[in-house]
């Protein structure tokens, strides 16, 4: 018996010292973003948000009249090859020069976005939306990005921040009421690992409500997701990734469970949904990418930064998981080195995955 006791001892040190040894190198885990990488990652957007073309427009057209250039149908957003894109291109400016105020020496880039988001323009950006044929146009991961950039530019302690969020607002207030309407009509999720994912989409709407305090949006947006998702179980990881992904449906519903959950039942709730994270010799190889050129095969790139954003958002919520921050690192390094070369399929958006994995944990 004394024998017995000992070797669960040893044994039970031993696995302790493995976790702490791991503990040890999860400051390796990309939680700092370094200078060098921002003013990298800072001219990315600057370059795309007044490129119009190449354009993806994604617009039903009710008549011919419909036929207008990027700029005409969308005065703030119409660059960086889609809007969801040029969207998110703003909220990474905003968000970098939040922590490094002199990326912008010259104030150039405040000047654009000075002569963009003005009332005049989120008009007719809004004006779009209530259109009846583009009523769900980028419904919800264009959404969910927009409110993210109000977010940014409202809680800022720059006023001429909180001056483009004022101008903003409308747009957002319509996008806040599409979510309402919307969700509870939503039966199932859509567990896609493209733009269409319910619960990437619900991670930044609900970061918006707790952020602005908007107490009635944050309990519907609790509610769906519970309804959702909560009675999930085994979510299958072999499965992933598909061709195309920049997200990963199991962790992405793992990340917003962990936003919702208090920690102890979300941790019994994760055991049984993805059991194999709480293996300390758990591996997951990073995505690669054959071709960087090609528009949705470089979407991998996305996945890696995706992966890792969640990953450490879950290690975040439970420590007893650090080991995951190792396999975020792995999965960060694998694809920020290829972020200043990049094609332009890629450039106009890898940027923002990246400085949101880092500045998000």
């Amino acid at each position: 018996m004394r024998w017995m006791v000992l070797l669960v001892l040893v044994f039970s040190f031993a696995c302790q010292k493995k976790v702490e040894d791991q503990v040890g190198v999860q400051t390796t885990a990309p939680q700092k973003l370094e200078r060098e990488l921002a003013e990298q990652i800072f001219e990315l957007p600057v370059h795309c948000l007044t490129q119009e073309y190449p354009n993806k427009l994604g617009q039903v057209l009710a008549s011919n009249l419909d036929l207008k250039t990027p700029r005409e149908l969308r005065p703030v957003f119409y660059g960086c090859f889609d809007w969801h894109s040029s969207v998110h291109g703003y909220w990474s400016i905003v968000k970098l020069l939040t922590v490094f105020p002199d990326l912008d020496k010259e104030g150039v880039v405040r000047q654009l976005l000075d002569e963009h988001i003005t009332p005049a323009k989120v008009q007719v950006e809004k004006s779009f939306f209530l259109e009846k044929h583009n009523s769900s146009f980028e419904r919800t991961y264009g959404w969910a990005w927009l409110l993210l950039l109000q977010k940014e530019l409202s809680l800022s302690q720059d006023v001429q921040f909180n001056k483009w969020g004022k101008n903003l607002q409308p747009l957002t207030d319509l996008i806040v009421e599409r979510y309402q309407v919307y969700l509870p009509k939503l039966v199932y999720p859509i567990r896609a690992g493209q733009h269409d994912n319910s619960a990437f989409s619900l991670v930044l709407a609900l970061d918006y409500a707790r952020a602005v305090g908007d107490k009635e949006f944050e309990m519907l947006l609790q509610k769906e997701s519970k309804r959702l998702f909560l009675k999930d179980i085994r979510c299958d990881l072999a499965y992933e990734p598909s061709g195309y992904d920049f997200l990963s449906p199991c962790l992405e519903e793992a990340l917003l469970l962990s936003k919702i959950l208090p920690s102890s039942e979300y941790r019994l709730w994760l055991k049984k949904f993805l059991p194999e994270l709480f293996d300390s010799n758990f591996i997951w190889t990073p995505a690669k990418v054959s071709d960087r050129s090609d528009g949705k095969l470089v979407h991998l790139d996305g996945l890696n930064f995706s992966r890792a954003n969640a990953l450490l958002g879950i290690a975040k919520v439970l420590p007893e998981l650090a080991h995951l921050r190792v396999i975020a690192k792995q999965h960060f390094d694998y694809s920020v080195k290829n972020l200043a070369n990049d094609d332009y399929m890629g450039s106009h958006w890898l940027g923002t995955f990246a400085i949101y994995a880092v500045l998000n944990n």
